[in-house]
C-alpha cells in the first residue's frame, strides 16, 4: 500500500545561493484514520466510506531501513501523477531530502529546496508537506492506549516529499530550527508510489478528523479520483469513469445472464427435438406394425363370419354393422343375463367360446365366396330398381303437360 502524510513548514533558512534549508518533523507513530477505499480498494474487508483506524508502530516508523529509505529522495511541488523514478526525476524534483532521523516522537527531515519557483510558493504560504511512501498493510485487529485499530503499517519505505496545500499528520508536525538530522543513507530499492493520497479536511491538530481526498496537479483544478478493482487489478479513476465502468460491467453481467438463458433454452429445444424424433420413429414403426396383409384380412373376415354364424345359430339378434366384440357381448348377455353384466372383454370372449362351442355352423370363407360367386342381388332388390325406373320414364313422357314453375329462386 502507498500513503501520503503531512508535514508543516516553519522558519526556513536561506543559503547564500538562494537555496532554502528546512528541518521538518513528520511521521509520528500511533493511530491514523483512513477511509476503507484507501486501504482496501477491492472492498474485501471494509466498506468504501468506512473510517478505519490504521496503527503505525514506533518500531516500524523509526526502523533504520525505513528512515534511510527517504534520504536522497526528491522534493516535488504537489504530488506528481506518477511515481518519481530516475526516468522522470529531472522533470519532477524541486529539492532533495538530505537527512532523516528520530526526532522525539517524530521523524525529523533535513530538506533542501533548490527550485526558485517552489521556494517562492513556500514563501507565499504553501507551507505543508506530504511525504509519499510505500508500506505493507496488514488487516488485523488490536488496541493501543485504549484505542482499537483494524490495520497495521509495516516496512515503511519513502519515495518523495511533496509541497502541498494540506497534509495529514497534524500541526505538531512542523518545520523548526532544531539541529540537523543525522544522515542515514539508504541501500534499499523503493517500489513505485501509486497516486492514492488522503488528507485531513482542515489543517488542525485533530488527527482523528474524517479523511478527505485531494489530488494535486500542475496549475489546474483538483480532480478527485479513487481506486477501484477492475478485472482483478487496481485502477485509479474519476467518478465519471467509475460510473462508466460500473455501467459497462452491468451490461456485461446482463449479457452474460442472457447468454446463459439462451444456451439453456437451446439445450431444452434440442432435447425436445430429440424426443420428437424418437416419437416419429416410434409412430412410423407403429404404422408399419399396423399394416394389414391380405392373409390377415382374410383371417379377420373368416373370424367375423364365424362369430356371426355362431350368434345366429343361437338365435341371437345383433345389428348388421356390429363388430365382433359387440356380437359376443350380445350372445353372452342373452344367455347369461345379469351374471355377465360386469364382465370385461376377455371374460366375454371366454364365455362366448363356452356358449357357442357346440353351435352348428357351416364353415365357409366369405372372401372366397365373394370372389368366386360375384356380387348377387336379391329378387326384391331387382324389383325395387325396376319400379323406380318405370316411374321415371312415365314422368318424363308427361312432363310437357305440366305448367312451368314461377318465381323459382
Amino acid at each position: 500500500m502507498f500513503f501520503a502524510d503531512k508535514l508543516t513548514l516553519d522558519k526556513p533558512r536561506r543559503s547564500a545561493d538562494g537555496y532554502m534549508a528546512i528541518h521538518a518533523r513528520s511521521a509520528r507513530s500511533g493511530i491514523y484514520k483512513y477511509l476503507g477505499r484507501e486501504i482496501d480498494p477491492a472492498g474485501e474487508h471494509f466498506a468504501a466510506d468506512q473510517v478505519v483506524n490504521v496503527y503505525r508502530p514506533a518500531e516500524e516508523v523509526f526502523d533504520k531501513q525505513s528512515l534511510g529509505s527517504f534520504v536522497g529522495k526528491p522534493i516535488t511541488d504537489d504530488h506528481p501523477d506518477k511515481a518519481v523514478t530516475a526516468d522522470n526525476w529531472r522533470d519532477l524534483a524541486r529539492g532533495t531530502i538530505m537527512g532523516a532521523a528520530k526526532d522525539g516522537e517524530y521523524v525529523g527531515f533535513d530538506l533542501a529546496f533548490l527550485d526558485a519557483a517552489t521556494i517562492k510558493a513556500v514563501d507565499a504560504g504553501k507551507r505543508e508537506l506530504s511525504n509519499g511512501y510505500q508500506c505493507d498493510l496488514a488487516i488485523e485487529d488490536g488496541e493501543v492506549d485504549g484505542v482499537a485499530y483494524q490495520a497495521v503499517q509495516r516496512k515503511i519505505r519513502g519515495n518523495h516529499v511533496a509541497v502541498v496545500d494540506k497534509g495529514r499528520a497534524g500541526a505538531t508536525c512542523r518545520i523548526g530550527d532544531a539541529a540537523a538530522c543525522t544522515v542515514i543513507l539508504s541501500d534499499e530499492v523503493i517500489g513505485q508510489l501509486a497516486d492514492e493520497r488522503t488528507y485531513n479536511a482542515e489543517p488542525n491538530d485533530n488527527i482523528n478528523d474524517p479523511a478527505r481526498r485531494e489530488t494535486s496537479n500542475s496549475g489546474g483544478s483538483p480532480v478527485a479520483t479513487k481506486t477501484i478493482t477492475f478485472d482483478g487489478l487496481p485502477l485509479e479513476v474519476t467518478d465519471a469513469a467509475e460510473a462508466a465502468i460500473t455501467k459497462l460491467l452491468g451490461t456485461i453481467t446482463t449479457l452474460t445472464a442472457d447468454k446463459g438463458k439462451v444456451e439453456t433454452d437451446l439445450a431444452d429445444a434440442k432435447t425436445t427435438l430429440a424426443e420428437r424424433d424418437a416419437e416419429i420413429v416410434n409412430l412410423k414403426q407403429a404404422v408399419e406394425d399396423a399394416k394389414v396383409t391380405p392373409a390377415q384380412l382374410r383371417d379377420q373376415a373368416k373370424a367375423y363370419a364365424l362369430v356371426c354364424d355362431k350368434a345366429k345359430a343361437l338365435e341371437v339378434k345383433f345389428a348388421e354393422d356390429a363388430d365382433i366384440g359387440t356380437i359376443m357381448k350380445a350372445v353372452v348377455d342373452a344367455k347369461m343375463g345379469d351374471t355377465a353384466k360386469d364382465y370385461d372383454a376377455k371374460q366375454i370372449a371366454a364365455a362366448f367360446d363356452v356358449l357357442t362351442k357346440d353351435a352348428k355352423v357351416e364353415e365357409r370363407d366369405p372372401v372366397r365366396d365373394a370372389l368366386s360367386n360375384g356380387v348377387k342381388t336379391s329378387v326384391q332388390d331387382r324389383n325395387s330398381v325396376e319400379t323406380a325406373r318405370r316411374a321415371w320414364l312415365a314422368d318424363k313422357s308427361s312432363a310437357y303437360r305440366k305448367p312451368a314453375t314461377q318465381g323459382v329462386n
